[in-house]
């Protein structure tokens, strides 16, 4: 079996099942019900998010670079009342143009974008400036050990684990970006230490 057809074939249902966890529920529930306005959502997915919308979501714009994950989202669109656009493409050259979103939603996304600091900047250029950048992501942990653990472990979770590093520090990775973080809840969840250090919170631009 090549990479190639792991890649497009397997890694897309291994990421709907693992996003799919009980344990995220709560992280989704309070993130994504934030929204507000014309939404630009990096990494749909299979489009699990879409449940968690609240009532100022106007318009979602759905990002995602596989096409069989939008399939999934495109399914999962059907059983919503949302207004909700899939669009093919990466969050390194997000297809849009500047200050015309009110809110990108980033849900387990960064650890796997290959150029997370130009994707950053994306989303930066997109956001109207009052806009916001919501995200819950895994990372970096503080404890030293815990890091020896992500920076051993990385090499071969990305290569099984389509992309994803279990070593980005979140919080900096965004204010380098050029956001002002306005809120930053950090923690772990239930699980394996290395794979399980969350920043929850929100940044506006800088």
């Amino acid at each position: 079996m090549g990479m190639g057809f792991y890649r497009e074939q397997i890694i897309p249902y291994l990421v709907h099942r693992s996003m799919r966890q009980e344990a995220l529920v709560a992280y989704r529930e309070r993130v994504v019900s934030g929204a507000v306005g014309r939404i630009l959502e990096i990494g749909i997915g299979s489009g699990v998010n879409l449940r968690y919308y609240g009532d100022r979501a106007e318009h979602v714009i759905g990002l995602d670079p596989s096409a069989k994950l939008l399939a999934m989202a495109d399914a999962a669109d059907r059983r919503t009342s949302l207004s909700v656009e899939l669009v093919k493409g990466s969050a390194e050259m997000i297809p849009m143009e500047d200050k015309t979103i009110d809110t990108v939603l980033t849900t387990w996304t960064l650890c796997s974008i290959s150029d997370v600091n130009r994707a950053l900047s994306e989303m930066r250029r997109v956001l109207k400036p009052n806009g916001r950048l919501l995200f819950v992501e895994h990372g970096l942990s503080p404890d030293n050990k815990v890091r020896r653990w992500q920076n051993r472990l990385n090499p071969v979770w990305k290569r099984v684990a389509g992309g994803c590093h279990l070593n980005r520090a979140i919080a900096q990775l965004i204010e380098v970006a050029g956001f002002r973080i306005e809120r930053v809840d950090t923690g772990y969840m239930k699980g394996p230490r290395p794979m399980t250090f969350m920043y929850e919170g929100y940044a506006r631009p800088a």
